[in-house]
């Protein structure tokens, strides 16, 4: 390797997506060396990787920083579920906590010349009042106030807090759409690796998907690109909740908002499904981002549209069906009655199966 090639710092690299993100980089020819951080050692293979054991909520992070002579830091150590981080409180400190002394290590590094943040589309949150597609400088229609999209959003607003302070430094957003692949374990793949798909009832959510392969890409392209900014980044195209499960072959089971709900939290606690108040607005909802600017900014183009990642995911899945539809649709009934409930239009759930104005949303 070339001895001025840059020196790359990766956080989160105990989980799958940060080790092979870090390995990806490493491949690249302009990189001299990459070096992953966690306060664990990932489990796989770390190739040219070097592994540090540092945690990103203690100031020392500034010291390998400085140690390393880092000049690109790419951080992936952002959780999306309280399960894998062992509760809400802990997942809020590793999620917020931690990018704050991360990036206030950054702000001191005078060698420091480049960051990449893995963020999420989840930051548009999912509503009735959203438009067709969210483009980067849109805010989201009710601002998130729980779980991972308030994480989301604070971290985002401490990143172009740096971008302020340190004007010389060249950031770069990356909001992801849902990342799918055959591996990857996240809320959204939980949903349809369940055997029967439990649906809101009169909705049908508009989905984008960005394949994992594009994901490790675009981490790749925009680590040696000097480009700056906030980009969505998903593939082309956009697939219905109902034909994603068609396409699966799984057997759905609609359902009022308050009883997806309710099952989500038995799944929850379960441990089979992450169902959040927020993945709830999401299927109900969903999400479309404009890509425009990934395409024609930040100079990249995902190799699987929406559509081909998601088959690229359900190719390893089982097809489901019979027996199990029947076991969801019996525990459904087990729910609280949808009459004892509020009309929905006077419910205060944001979820609320019905639209303002009684209008149902499909």
């Amino acid at each position: 390797m070339a001895g001025d090639g840059r020196v790359v710092l990766v956080t989160g690299v105990s989980r799958d997506l940060g080790r092979k993100a870090a390995r990806a980089i490493a491949s690249e020819p302009d990189v001299a060396r990459v070096i992953g951080v966690d306060v664990v050692p990932p489990r796989g293979d770390m190739g040219d990787v070097s592994f540090v054991r540092a945690d990103i909520r203690n100031p020392v992070i500034a010291k390998v920083i400085a140690k390393e002579d880092v000049d690109t830091v790419v951080h992936m150590s952002v959780i999306s579920t309280p399960g894998s981080a062992g509760g809400r409180n802990t997942m809020k400190e590793l999620n917020v906590i931690g990018t704050m002394q991360l990036l206030a290590a950054c702000q001191k590094a005078p060698g420091l010349r480049h960051l990449v943040v893995k963020s999420t589309t989840t930051v548009y949150g999912a509503s009735n009042r959203d438009p067709a597609m969210f483009t980067e400088d849109m805010e989201p229609r009710r601002a998130p106030r729980a779980g991972y999209a308030k994480d989301v959003a604070e971290i985002e607003g401490y990143v172009r807090g740096l971008a302020r302070r340190r004007p010389d430094l060249r950031v770069t957003l990356l909001r992801a759409a849902n990342v799918i692949g055959p591996h990857v374990s996240s809320p959204i793949t939980s949903y349809f690796r369940l055997p029967v798909l439990p649906t809101v009832l009169g909705f049908d959510a508009r989905l984008q998907f960005l394949h994992q392969e594009d994901l490790l890409s675009v981490l790749r392209h925009s680590v040696v690109r000097d480009v700056h900014g906030t980009f969505n980044v998903a593939g082309d195209g956009i697939l219905m909740l109902s034909q994603a499960a068609r396409r699966l072959q799984r057997p759905t089971v609609p359902m009022p908002g308050f009883a997806v709900g309710g099952l989500g939290s038995f799944l929850r606690s379960a441990r089979v499904a992450d169902f959040s108040p927020e993945q709830l607005s999401f299927l109900t909802y969903g999400r479309g981002v404009d890509t425009t600017r990934m395409r024609e900014v930040l100079g990249f183009e995902p190799r699987y549209t929406t559509a081909e990642a998601f088959a690229d995911f359900g190719s390893r899945l089982p097809v489901t069906g019979g027996r199990s539809e029947k076991v969801l649709s019996a525990l459904a009934r087990q729910l609280p009655d949808p009459d004892a409930r509020p009309r929905p239009e006077t419910a205060s759930d944001p979820a609320a199966v019905t639209a303002p104005g009684g209008a149902r949303r499909g």
